[in-house]
């Protein structure tokens, strides 16, 4: 091989792999920060301040149960309403990747190893979202 045709062809392999490896880094990264954008402009108006008994952020004792729960648990009873939470938080407009994500963040602040939602994660919470839902609608309603 030639060596001009070597480099073309290192460049053509090697720099998109090379691009998405960065890209990817920036995307998990941006996806972390909005986690903590969610809790600030959405969260922190209970969790900051212990309205309704809300688990404060950064309170291992308070967080423990619920992070047993498992993350596509409690983001889903979250996400429907429970106890004196209001659904998504009283934020109508938040899509479920971003609520999570403020869950997510929320989690980790408490000792939590929980990530912000992929795809396959976000399954497993839509799939929670229904049995709660269904749990919910055979109760007439009325929330844990």
């Amino acid at each position: 091989m030639r060596p001009n045709a070597s480099a073309r062809h290192l460049t053509s392999r090697v720099v998109p792999a090379l691009i998405a490896c960065l890209t990817s880094g920036i995307a998990a990264a941006d996806t972390a920060r909005q986690g903590e954008q969610v809790y600030e402009e959405v969260c922190a108006a209970c969790h900051g301040r212990g309205v309704a008994r809300a688990p404060q952020l950064g309170d291992r004792r308070q967080w423990a149960p619920l992070i047993r729960e498992g993350q596509p648990t409690l983001t889903a009873h979250a996400w429907v309403g429970i106890r004196g939470m209001p659904p998504r938080g009283g934020r109508a407009d938040l899509s479920l990747e971003a609520f999570a994500g403020g869950v997510a963040y929320m989690a980790q602040r408490a000792g939590a190893n929980w990530q912000p939602p992929d795809p396959a994660l976000l399954k497993r919470i839509e799939a929670e979202v229904r049995k709660r839902e269904a749990r919910l609608k055979a109760r007439g309603g009325k929330a844990d």
